[in-house]
């Protein structure tokens, strides 16, 4: 029995929903534009309710979507500018999120926060959208979060190292409709430091197109050289097992420059896809992870390097877990009481 029930919005490959079904939620809606990435979360997830495609018509009409205790999303971020509210008072203009961040992705994830009134959410985004447009759009997010839809928000970065070999760091944000003791900010992160060794493959068991051709080897070398010369620090990453790796990007599929592995041989190669789903911890332990043979290795790359990093989630939802099953507990009291 699901002990509560939640929705993952931009869901990605599912990184997010992991932690959350981990301590007992049940996945109940899904919205994923990109269909290779829904293609592999309906491969590791064998739900019975359909995925949505583009989030708009669900927050054109939030009661499309079925009823929930918590909202996971990984929102993308998108630029959007602020204007004065005395401005548009004189202008006849709402202001608020209605029209702060209309036309925004958030705008979306708020119209749903406000019409179900979750008992939690739990939000993910790069690190840099504290610093974006000098810490404006970071405010109005806030602003949203906490005096117009009347959450307790908190939020932190947290870097992914002590659970797997690779220095990414993420904001989480984290609001509670009633007040709690959660407190993310001091949590207490492992103290481990996990190296690449533990998530490579054997190198007689990678197949030879993952080593990067002659000619984009030395491309990279030279593109190195250049920006070394004048003072930057523009380059690929060499690593080895014992190492940690840099951040997985989106663009890894390109030419694999931030992250390459070195081998017996006069060249590096990529991580494999599969090297990359443990380096995310989409595998880890005893989870395995599948990517659909439909799914390319260009995708695959994207998706990962466009997820969360799963044990971080775990983590998250773990520290969470007493504070939100009292609340719901609580609310269910209130419930009857009323």
């Amino acid at each position: 029995m699901a002990s509560f029930r939640f929705i993952d919005l931009f869901a990605g490959i599912g990184g997010l929903r992991i932690g959350f079904d981990a301590i007992g939620g049940h996945c109940v809606f899904t919205s994923e534009r990109d269909k290779y990435a829904r293609r592999t979360y309906q491969a590791n997830f064998r739900d019975n309710h359909e995925l949505g495609a583009d989030i708009e018509p669900y927050s054109a009409d939030p009661s499309s979507i079925p009823e929930f205790d918590v909202l996971l999303a990984g929102f993308p971020c998108q630029p959007f500018s602020i204007a004065g509210v005395s401005k548009k008072n004189a202008l006849g203009r709402p202001h608020g999120f209605l029209d702060d961040t209309q036309g925004t992705l958030f705008f979306d994830t708020a119209k749903i926060i406000a019409h179900h009134k979750p008992t939690a959410f739990v939000l993910e985004n790069v690190k840099n959208l504290e610093r974006h447009d000098k810490g404006k759009t970071f405010a109005t997010i806030m602003n949203v979060l906490k005096n117009e839809l009347g959450y307790n928000v908190q939020s932190r970065v947290i870097s992914s190292h002590p659970w797997v070999p690779q220095k990414r760091e993420r904001i989480f944000i984290v609001g509670f409709k009633e007040a709690t003791a959660f407190d993310l900010k001091n949590l207490k992160l492992p103290e481990t430091s996990p190296t690449l060794g533990t998530i490579l493959e054997p190198h007689t068991t990678v197949d030879p197109k993952y080593t990067l051709t002659p000619r984009l080897w030395e491309y990279l070398q030279g593109y190195k050289a250049k920006h070394e010369a004048k003072g930057n620090g523009f380059g690929f990453g060499l690593c080895g097992p014992d190492d940690v790796a840099r951040t997985l990007s989106a663009r890894y599929h390109k030419d694999g420059s931030e992250i390459l592995i070195s081998q017996p041989g006069p060249r590096p190669r990529r991580l494999t896809p599969q090297e990359c789903a443990r380096l995310m911890g989409f595998e880890h332990g005893d989870r395995k992870w599948i990517i659909p043979k439909e799914v390319s290795d260009t995708q695959a790359y994207r998706q990962f390097g466009n997820a969360v990093v799963v044990p971080v989630v775990e983590f998250i939802a773990q520290a969470m877990k007493p504070h939100l099953f009292g609340a719901l507990a609580q609310k269910r009291v209130s419930s009857k009481a009323a």
